[in-house]
């Protein structure tokens, strides 16, 4: 006589999947139309109804280059290392805004979306994503008002220009690491929200964005360069102002922090996802 086999269901402990990549990669392609359309919308929301709209993407970083000039350039004289400051403080503001606005905005981003968390799945990391994505967005629109700048000052656009590529991946590769960190800590730690603004503000003093990172002392180095900022902002002013390949040392530092970060952060978040609609 035979005996049928009965089914087995395993119940597995809450993200128990947590660390299966390609799994989590798939999903968030399947639900890239989402994806798209939250993006869109968050484009669109944030210069409604505002007289300038996508202006405010450039005037931004413009008006806080206005203001260093003043502070940092006539009354500090802070070096520049040949170069007119306002250009010299431009080329960094313009990735440091990046960073610091799609940082700020995605570490709220899981919170803020909180009845949309506990009612509907779909790959969590989407929120964060699109606010990286919106701010990659003012970012090409004030890359424009960059080169409009360069010509003003006649610095000549040089082939070197194309390495701007790989460096602007490089910068959306952490800000996308951080904001996976910071929103998945958000969601737990609410604090993390309130100082972040503190914690943004001094990144900016750890990062040669007032000053050349020549006057960084050699001892500092190594240990000024774990901050991926630095390396990339080094990197915007080796292109941009001098017209050659980035400087290596710099850059492969803020690779290597990247390489590391960006993996673990996905993980920790996926982590937290688990019981992320209970939590938050």
């Amino acid at each position: 006589m035979a005996v049928r086999a009965e089914a087995v269901t395993i119940i597995r402990p809450a993200g128990s999947a947590w660390s299966n990549f390609a799994v989590h990669l798939r999903e968030l392609a399947d639900y890239g139309d989402l994806l798209r359309t939250l993006s869109v919308h968050r484009i669109s929301v944030r210069y409604r109804q505002t007289v300038l709209g996508v202006v405010w993407a450039v005037l931004q970083p413009l008006l806080m280059m206005a203001i260093f000039v003043g502070v940092f350039s006539y009354l500090a004289r802070m070096p520049s290392e040949g170069s007119p400051y306002a250009l010299f403080a431009y080329t960094a503001l313009l990735p440091w805004t990046f960073f610091s606005t799609a940082v700020t905005n995605a570490t709220g981003s899981l919170v803020n979306h909180t009845q949309l968390i506990t009612k509907v799945y779909f790959p969590r990391e989407i929120l964060p994503v699109t606010y990286v994505i919106a701010s990659l967005f003012d970012f090409l629109l004030g890359l424009v008002a960059l080169i409009g700048l360069m010509m003003w000052f006649n610095v000549p656009v040089t082939a070197a220009s194309w390495h701007l590529v790989p460096v602007v991946a490089l910068l959306t590769a952490w800000i996308l690491a951080v904001a996976l960190l910071s929103s998945a800590a958000q969601v737990r730690w609410r604090d993390i929200g309130v100082a972040m603004p503190l914690l943004v503000q001094i990144v900016m003093f750890a990062s040669p964005v007032i000053y050349p990172l020549g006057l960084v002392p050699a001892a500092w180095r190594p240990w000024y360069l774990l901050n991926p900022i630095a390396g990339i902002i080094n990197s915007f002013r080796d292109i941009l102002l001098r017209g050659v390949q980035p400087e290596p040392l710099p850059l492969l530092y803020a690779a290597i922090v990247t390489a590391c970060t960006l993996p673990v952060a996905y993980a920790i978040f996926k982590r937290a996802e688990a019981t992320m609609a209970d939590v938050v």
